[in-house]
């Protein structure tokens, strides 16, 4: 879903343009060459009170966050 307030598609757009299959496919890439890694997750020691709470629903509801 594109922004309602940022028109990426401009000529005067001054940011770096980044095409997404690209950087998913270099990304893959990348991680390929160091044995697919599992990555750390936060550990959530910062987390507030309704932080936990949503995800305990979404636990209970069977989600995975």
């Amino acid at each position: 879903m594109a922004s309602a307030i940022c028109n990426s598609d401009s000529e005067d757009w001054p940011g770096p343009r980044v095409d997404h299959a690209t950087f998913a496919a270099r990304l893959a890439e990348r991680r390929a060459a160091l044995g697919n890694p599992e990555l750390p997750r936060n550990a959530g020691t910062n987390r507030t009170e309704s932080k936990r709470a949503l995800l305990a629903a979404i636990e209970a509801a069977g989600g995975r966050w």
